[in-house]
């Protein structure tokens, strides 16, 4: 078939019409005939429709709802408050290799027959560039985040972690390997980056304080200017870097390629403190955080939940005195290169020796990530869909059923009674038959596809996508605009976690984070609205990765579609080509 007989990307995006402000709502064939696969497709809408769920656009956050964590969560500052800061003198930070020795016999090197990313993790290893780069050549990028994972926890194994000490109790990691983590982040690009202008306080960067037992946050209103921040510090307060990722693109890197391991969001930030200074007062977070030791050293003290009540917490805890805290189910100090792990509703603060300033990395997970977060978004859909089709559920309660209930009957012995619980347990086991568990499961992964990173593109997904394409200005006019997909063409998804196909009242939508900030939810959640023609093709493309197929495999009713779906894909950034593309 020739080219220009497809079904143009132009004319896609010619009938394309706005879905509110940030969203983009795209139509593919519209008008077509059915086939059976969309009839199929259709009614497995169904289901969405009637619980309420899957509809577009993403609701905006909510008055009052929760928000990151304010110490680890990614890119959203904590509430703070404006005060005096000391005005002790303590010495200027360290920058990278004049950090004091560390004293010890490095362990064996991580096996590359474990994990091609553990490239860095024996003595002398090269950091965080050489580990990211050998990771470029593996196809999954599901496999780079389970490979990234397990350099970043070497020499624990992965299961190991996930069996003994995943949401249970914390780890301790101690390498003896001041330089594992180099290049992930540094004192010195922290400096480089207050030099750029763009860094703003409370929005960015935090100054803190925590002096006898008192919490105290110190930022001024506007530009974080070197000058005042190094002020800041050399007068014994802590310095937060939020969002590290916006800043930095190894952070970045390194952090979207953990989030497919973690199928949550994961973020981070960084943690700058003065020589025998405290940043912040103990407390405990709302996810699972991963300390990563960068430079000079830090003294921790990591506390057991105080009641079963505060076990994996939903929200974060207020600021603790020590008074109420108890003693330390582990206290260490972390050097360079090492990692400390501690669960959501551990409590913990650390502070740093008189001999050396302290960066870390923490590195976050899980938050709002648990089985009681799915049944709040599928009970109320189920129960609307079994008010809905189930007469019993709307059935009026009984006339006196106020004589026997409530508080103030709960002693009462009465038949009435008894058979009203045995009502509302019925009901209850009822419900289950009517939760819409996939359109809920579709929530949360929309939730989580508004969190992710934009995917980081390696050397050949570049030059193998749409920013490969020479298009160009050039002599008085735009040159090889042209995009050359034909039938022979061999496509792919760019990664794993990019895309994915949800219900909406609507029909089929497919969300993707290709078009993602860096900065946390800076832009609203992106999203085309599908034909039911076109869903089989982008399921084909979802089940074949990472294979490459050519595009008239793909399960379309002509190759006009196949072309043209192949096309747009490409054109948002969600394809890739097994060679690169010429202009025709």
């Amino acid at each position: 078939m020739e080219l220009g007989a497809r079904v143009s990307a132009l004319s896609v995006y010619r009938s394309a019409v706005r879905a509110g402000p940030g969203l983009e709502r795209r139509g593919l064939g519209r008008g077509l005939p059915l086939s059976p696969r969309s009839r199929r497709v259709r009614k497995r809408l169904k289901q969405s429709r009637r619980a309420g769920l899957g509809g577009c656009p993403a609701p905006p956050l909510q008055p009052g709802a929760p928000g990151p964590s304010p110490e680890v969560a990614r890119g959203k500052p904590g509430r703070s408050r404006r005060g005096k800061a000391g005005s002790r003198s303590v010495p200027a930070p360290a920058l990278p290799g004049q950090g004091p020795e560390v004293q010890g016999t490095p362990p064996t090197p991580v096996p590359r027959a474990a994990a091609a990313a553990a490239a860095g993790s024996g003595p002398g290893s090269p950091g965080v560039a050489a580990v990211l780069r050998e990771l470029g050549y593996v196809a999954h990028s599901r496999q780079r985040g389970a490979r990234l994972f397990q350099w970043m926890l070497a020499p624990v194994p992965p299961q190991r972690f996930l069996e003994q000490s995943w949401e249970k109790q914390p780890l301790l990691i101690q390498r003896h390997q001041p330089s594992y983590y180099q290049g992930l982040f540094s004192t010195a690009e922290l400096d480089n980056i207050l030099r750029g202008g763009c860094v703003r306080f409370g929005l960015h960067l935090d100054v803190t304080s925590y002096v006898a037992g008192v919490r105290e946050t110190h930022n001024p209103v506007g530009r974080a200017l070197p000058a005042t921040v190094w002020d800041f510090y050399c007068h014994g307060c802590s310095l937060r870097l939020l969002n590290p990722q916006a800043f930095s693109a190894t952070v970045w890197h390194f952090i979207s390629i953990l989030q497919e391991q973690f199928g949550s969001m994961v973020g981070a930030n960084v943690y700058l403190t003065p020589p025998g200074t405290q940043g912040f007062a103990p407390h405990y977070d709302d996810i699972e955080a991963f300390v990563l030791q960068l430079e000079g050293k830090k003294h921790w003290r990591v506390y057991a939940p105080r009641s079963e009540a505060e076990v994996l917490p939903q929200f974060s805890s207020p600021n603790f005195a020590q008074t109420e805290i108890g003693e330390p189910v582990l206290e260490t100090v972390l050097e360079a290169g090492d990692l400390l792990y501690f669960p959501r509703g551990f409590i913990h603060q650390g502070d740093c020796l008189p001999d050396a300033h302290s960066l870390h990395i923490t590195v976050s997970s899980y938050q709002r990530n648990s089985w009681g977060d799915l049944l709040e978004k599928l009970l109320p859909a189920a129960l609307q869909m079994a008010i809905d089709e189930d007469v019993e559920y709307r059935q009026g309660l009984p006339l006196d059923y106020l004589e026997y209930t409530g508080v103030q009957n709960s002693d009462m012995v009465d038949s009435r009674r008894s058979a009203f619980m045995e009502k509302v347990q019925s009901l209850m086991k009822k419900l289950v038959d009517y939760a819409p568990i996939d359109a809920a499961v579709d929530q949360k992964a929309k939730s989580f596809l508004h969190d992710c990173l934009p995917p980081v593109l390696t050397e050949t997904e570049r030059m193998l996508s749409v920013h490969g394409l020479p298009a160009r200005w050039e002599d008085g006019g735009a040159l090889d605009v042209e995009i050359p997909i034909k039938k022979e063409t061999q496509v792919r998804l760019l990664h794993c976690g990019v895309l994915r196909l949800c219900n909406d009242e609507n029909g089929m939508v497919l969300y993707y984070t290709t078009e993602n900030s860096r900065v946390y939810h800076e832009e609203e959640l992106k999203y085309l609205q599908i034909d039911p023609e076109f869903t089989d093709g982008i399921e084909f493309l979802l089940t074949s990765y990472p294979k490459y197929v050519t595009v008239d495999t793909l399960p379309c009713n002509s190759m006009d579609e196949k072309v043209s779906l192949a096309t747009f894909l490409f054109e948002k950034g969600l394809l890739i080509t097994k060679k690169p593309l010429v202009s025709v």
